[in-house]
């Protein structure tokens, strides 16, 4: 049975799901069971249609690229136009809703509000916004399961890079004692930059030449990106409800060339660092900048890669290395989610 998806948001991050979905529909089909068919688009920028048999995929993606609208989306009977978000999460025939509106992790709306329009009316929710999962995961984890329907949100921390559903599931029986990793690329970036005697002024310049980077790095550079991502592990991974008042943050742009050379005379490598430290009841969480030893994991780690090291107390340490963002990247994140939740669709009906 086809399973049927509404976009609110078509970004760099919906699109690139569309085009995953295109290139491996086959594939997807054969080895997953996964059928998928996008019924709608409701994006502020691009404007907004829906059909309940379906929108062409590559014309869709083709009008999209060319004329950054939908408007030049082909007429056909049955096509609507104009819905905002709501009236598409509300009144579409979708099974899923994937949500990719920009971020904003002071308030997590609009995206709060399209999570509990979803699970209001029986939908599924997949999406990449830090905001819901960091601020309200509680409230809307109840509100799914209330009304039996999935959430998914697996690219929230390290994009494709398997961070929430792997400690839950392939570490599962193990106690995580402490969680630590390098979240940002942007950071990490300049960092490694810095260590190559690269001023900071020039290794943000880089980065943000090479798309790492926004043109306010704000949110980077002062550990705030990094302070949501530590909120959403504790919850998810660990259990623990911590809320981002309750996490040191400090951000990196105090380091001096002076600190790098001091810290490779040491043999130690400056790294912002999340870390979740859970002990006698008792979490400790902090983003910071700190030294770490050139013999410990996360220290190789170097350029705009993100990597994760969970403390387990039967496994031992497992560390976990990939992108932290890109395009197919964090639109794989939205496909696992999504292949997942076809799973249990499936496992239901029978």
């Amino acid at each position: 049975m086809t399973h049927k998806l509404a976009f609110v948001g078509f970004g760099v991050v919906g699109s690139g799901l569309a085009e995953i979905l295109l290139d491996k529909q086959d594939m997807l089909a054969n080895q997953v069971g996964l059928e998928a068919e996008i019924v709608a688009i409701s994006d502020l920028n691009l404007g907004s249609i829906y059909h309940p048999d379906g929108l062409n995929l590559q014309t869709l993606l083709d009008v999209v690229e060319e004329d950054n609208s939908l408007e030049n989306y082909p007429e056909h009977p049955g096509l609507i136009r104009g819905w905002d978000s709501l009236q598409t999460i509300r009144q579409t025939n979708a099974d899923t809703i994937v949500e990719v509106t920009p971020t904003d992790v002071e308030t997590g709306q609009p995206a709060i509000d399209h999570c509990r329009e979803a699970f209001q009316n029986k939908k599924n929710l997949i999406t990449t916004n830090k905001g819901p999962v960091a601020l309200q995961y509680k409230e809307l984890s109840a509100l799914a399961e209330e009304n039996g329907v999935g959430w998914g949100f697996e690219g929230t921390v390290m994009s494709g890079t398997p961070t929430l559903r792997m400690p839950t599931v392939s570490l599962s029986g193990n106690t995580i004692n402490e969680i630590r990793g390098i979240l940002n690329g942007t950071t990490n970036f300049i960092l490694s930059k810095m260590e190559e005697d690269m001023t900071y002024d020039d290794a943000l310049a880089q980065a943000q030449e090479r798309g790492y980077a926004e043109a306010d790095p704000t949110s980077d550079v002062e550990g705030h990106d990094i302070l949501y991502k530590v909120v959403i592990l504790a919850n998810v991974v660990m259990d623990v409800p911590l809320a981002k008042d309750e996490v040191e943050c400090q951000g990196m742009k105090d380091l001096t060339a002076e600190d790098i050379d001091e810290a490779k005379s040491e043999g130690k490598r400056w790294k912002l660092l999340a870390r979740i430290t859970h002990q006698d009841g008792k979490v400790q969480a902090s983003v910071k900048p700190e030294k770490l030893s050139l013999d410990e994991s996360l220290s190789s780690v170097m350029g705009a890669t993100n990597a994760i090291t969970y403390e387990c107390d039967l496994s031992g340490p497992i560390t976990v290395t990939g992108a932290g963002a890109g395009r197919l990247e964090t639109g794989f994140s939205l496909l696992t989610d999504l292949i997942n939740m076809n799973k249990t669709r499936i496992y239901e009906m029978r």
